[in-house]
């Protein structure tokens, strides 16, 4: 079975705890289904979500979420085959990047429509590089 994985940003509409929690469990349940692992890096401007695995079961969940009516502005910023899963052990890990990723004054200033894949994947791979695998 070949890798495959995918990112994106959106703008969450109606941004709370209860909404990303649902989001959460929404996700959870559905990787686990379908062999998907990722991570959500989320706060109330913007989600960036990592997700891999099959590259049908990758592509599908993509293509749920931009119907998901909790999703604006879905941009796709990387879908490319991969040699191996970042975040495996987690079916949706979570980050409320509070501070760490663009400012909020920046993604207002188009700072997701001025990125590279490069810059996301560099995302992922300090919130991995940063996360100690779950017990």
């Amino acid at each position: 079975m070949s890798l495959f994985r995918a990112i994106y940003t959106s703008r969450p509409f109606g941004f709370d705890s209860a909404m990303l929690n649902g989001i959460l469990a929404d996700a959870r349940r559905a990787n686990q289904r379908d062999g998907l692992t990722g991570a959500l890096i989320c706060r109330a401007d913007i989600y960036i979500q990592w997700l891999e695995g099959p590259e049908d079961k990758v592509r599908a969940a993509v293509a749920r979420i931009r119907r998901d009516n909790r999703h604006l502005e879905m941009k796709l910023h990387v879908e490319a085959p991969a040699p191996d899963r970042l975040f495996a052990a987690w079916a949706m890990l979570d980050d409320p990047a509070a501070s760490w990723i663009w400012t909020r004054d920046a993604v207002t200033a188009g700072a997701v429509d001025h990125t590279t894949p490069e810059e996301v994947t560099g995302f992922f791979q300090q919130l991995r590089d940063r996360t100690p695998d779950p017990e």
